[in-house]
């Protein structure tokens, strides 16, 4: 992302945006109640984006909160299992709270709970990714939120600022809003010091800036600047920019757009360069995917590896896991396979149509995505 565009220029080239919303905005301090006006506001940015052409991941919080008010529960109730009890309730009505609201403009929602596990566990995380990609494709905007009915302590997020952080990561996200109760990071606490100044953009996340962040908490929810700027580190490896602002007020994006106070997170690349570097340049292969001379030329114009132009699997692999794409001995390629060895061996050779007949179910079309997909430069003068 161009760090030297504005806040409305940066959210209106972001494709694809994920915002997190903060149980201090969601819910009433006083009635312990979901804050409709403040949520009605924002379906209506939401639908603006959609209305451009942008496609929106919700993550958020305030299930637990709502459900101990709903639940009746008391200041004592603070146990594991009340706190999923108190989610379960939760959910219920965060998930009806959304269908509504963005409903009255004409956009579908779908719930989409995880745990840690699910985007650390490969096969997981693919299938958490490809539910997210084909809600996305149907015009969906996914209300995301971690797992609290089953996560533990030891597998638990802890905080939404991290989950969104890593939904962003899942799915190529080009920005990730993150709206609290802070106005961004400063280089002093504003709370004691009245010459704080706002930091407007970070580039580079040095022990200095992890310093600024200090561990403040809200009210009601688990993170406070340290926990944003994790989540900004996050994304920033992924290519995703990342903005910190206060949502305290009706049309919290529009603020932004106009200016307001917040800090950027800068990426120094796309997401879809910080991914192809992650597959070329971190992961281990694990097997090879050998094809024909066709399906090299296909690669080279930038289309997906489709089953057809394999003529042999080598290796044992995952789905999930990389690859080598190999021509005449020679790895070209690097990438993903959405098929694991067994399967992929199965379907060598085979036109698209013929998948579901080979295999006896249908999934993608491409054994390797081009989005999962490197080609690894050929240097001759050192054969």
């Amino acid at each position: 992302m161009n760090s030297g565009l504005s806040s409305a220029a940066r959210l209106a080239d972001a494709g694809r945006v994920v915002i997190k919303i903060g149980s201090s905005l969601l819910i009433d301090k006083e009635s312990g109640q979901l804050n409709t006006g403040w949520l009605e506001s924002l379906a209506g940015e939401i639908q603006a984006l959609h209305a451009r052409g942008q496609q929106v991941l919700l993550v958020s919080s305030g299930a637990i909160a709502l459900g101990r008010a709903y639940l009746e529960m008391g200041p004592q109730q603070r146990k594991l299992r009340e706190h999923q009890a108190a989610a379960a309730a939760g959910q219920v009505l965060l998930a009806h709270a959304y269908r509504e609201l963005l409903g009255a403009h004409g956009i579908k929602v779908a719930q989409v709970l995880l745990t840690l596990e699910d985007t650390e566990d490969r096969r997981r995380y693919l299938n958490a990714r490809n539910t997210l990609e084909t809600l996305l494709g149907l015009g969906v905007v996914p209300v995301i939120n971690e797992n609290d009915t089953v996560a533990t302590e030891e597998i638990r997020y802890g905080d939404n600022d991290r989950l969104g952080a890593r939904v962003a990561e899942m799915v190529s996200a080009d920005c990730l809003v993150l709206l609290s109760d802070v106005a961004g990071l400063y280089d002093k606490d504003p709370n004691a010091s009245s010459d704080a100044r706002l930091i407007a953009e970070v580039r580079d996340i040095t022990p200095d800036i992890e310093a600024m962040a200090g561990s403040a908490r809200t009210a009601y929810g688990s993170g406070g600047m340290a926990t944003k700027v994790a989540a900004a580190r996050i994304c920033m490896s992924a290519g995703c920019a990342t903005v910190v602002a206060d949502g305290h007020h009706d049309k919290p994006l529009a603020r932004i757009a106009d200016g307001a106070p917040c800090t950027w997170f800068l990426p120094s690349s796309t997401p879809l360069a910080a991914r192809k570097q992650w597959i070329a340049g971190t992961l281990e292969p694990h097997g090879e995917l050998h094809i024909d001379a066709g399906a090299e030329r296909a690669l080279q114009e930038g289309s997906s590896l489709l089953p057809v132009g394999v003529v042999e699997v080598s290796g044992s692999f995952a789905r999930g896991d990389a690859v080598e794409v190999v021509l005449n001995g020679k790895a070209i390629a690097r990438g993903l396979t959405q098929y694991n060895s067994t399967e992929a061996t199965t379907l060598v050779g085979a036109h698209s149509a013929d998948i579901e007949a080979r295999l006896g179910y249908q999934r993608r079309k491409e054994i390797i995505h081009r989005d999962d997909l490197v080609l690894l430069e050929q240097n001759d003068n050192n054969e």
